[in-house]
């Protein structure tokens, strides 16, 4: 990226997933973030004419604020890359393959990193019939932000009744009891482990809404855990291929002490709203949240 003291960003947010509104949000505060941090900063809504206001307006970098298919999915980093305008977080590859939750998983089980049994299947066949033995877990295999997720316990009466806007295929895993732990990795640095206290599931109300979740960082967990979190998350981070920064999520039955620790995702793009975890975290550590934006104006790059 351009050395200047005040470079000029675009701050890309919104598009068109269902993660829309997370992305607005993140967008909106990293634009405020970033004027704190002394950059020139124009905000733009992805659309279907992204590539002509990106050269119209020339940006020294792009701060990728998008969440979910299309912004997180190698798709805009493959435009971004065409138009040779250097960007934050994860490039093609490692965008589309940590999106993908099953050839994620794939890469997390060659790299020894543990994870729980998952498979993809027809969404029919899944309304069908229980495709692994309850309890387990229904999603989509390629969104975020906990977005049309089903839980079967062991007492369900059949298989889930999904919603008729599911992906043809879904993903189908078992499921992980226990606490919800993160790590996120910023360079080659895992920075802290936080456990997610919740009344029930972390879905997509406990992750954005006021009060719907807390945050205990450091987590309060036996030192043994705290210390495997970071290193998975970091060994996630490099063989996913990621730059800059990225957020390992975790559960943790601790009922089996380490042998309970699994990996469930890594996101190549974590949130950045006022409730978000990677923001947190830097600020545990040390780093604003300006400082933290700016950090990766500065390592904006292109793959290629």
């Amino acid at each position: 990226m351009s050395s200047r003291a005040n470079p000029k960003v675009v701050v890309l947010m919104g598009g068109p997933s269902a993660e829309r509104e997370v992305s607005l949000s993140t967008g909106r505060e990293c634009a405020t973030a970033l004027r704190d941090a002394n950059c020139e900063v124009i905000e733009v809504d992805a659309g279907p004419d992204l590539a002509a206001r990106l050269l119209e307006i020339k940006p020294d970098a792009v701060f990728n604020a998008l969440h979910g298919r299309w912004g997180e999915d190698g798709a805009v980093q493959g435009l971004l890359e065409w138009l040779r305008i250097p960007y934050t977080h994860s490039g093609i590859l490692a965008s589309a393959l940590s999106l993908d939750k099953q050839r994620t998983k794939d890469v997390y089980r060659k790299a020894g990193l543990p994870v729980v049994e998952s498979i993809l299947a027809d969404v029919d066949d899944v309304r069908r019939a229980h495709v692994l033995p309850p309890p387990y877990v229904v999603k989509p295999y390629n969104e975020g932000s906990s977005v049309g997720i089903y839980i079967v316990d062991e007492a369900a009466n059949g298989p889930p009744q999904l919603a008729d806007d599911m992906p043809s295929t879904v993903m189908v895993e078992t499921y992980a009891p226990g606490r919800e732990l993160t790590t996120t990795v910023l360079g080659d640095r895992p920075l802290t482990v936080t456990d997610i206290i919740t009344d029930g599931w972390y879905d997509y109300h406990a992750k954005y809404a006021e009060g719907g979740s807390r945050h205990v960082l450091p987590a309060d967990i036996p030192t043994e855990i705290f210390d495997a979190c970071m290193d998975y998350a970091l060994r996630a981070h490099q063989v996913l291929g990621c730059r800059s920064l990225s957020r390992t999520d975790f559960r943790w039955d601790e009922s089996r002490g380490l042998d309970g620790l699994i990996l469930l995702e890594t996101n190549t793009q974590p949130g950045m709203t006022p409730t978000s975890l990677t923001p947190e975290q830097a600020a545990h550590v040390g780093i604003s949240f300006p400082e933290l934006c700016r950090t990766l104006v500065e390592d904006a790059s292109c793959d290629r």
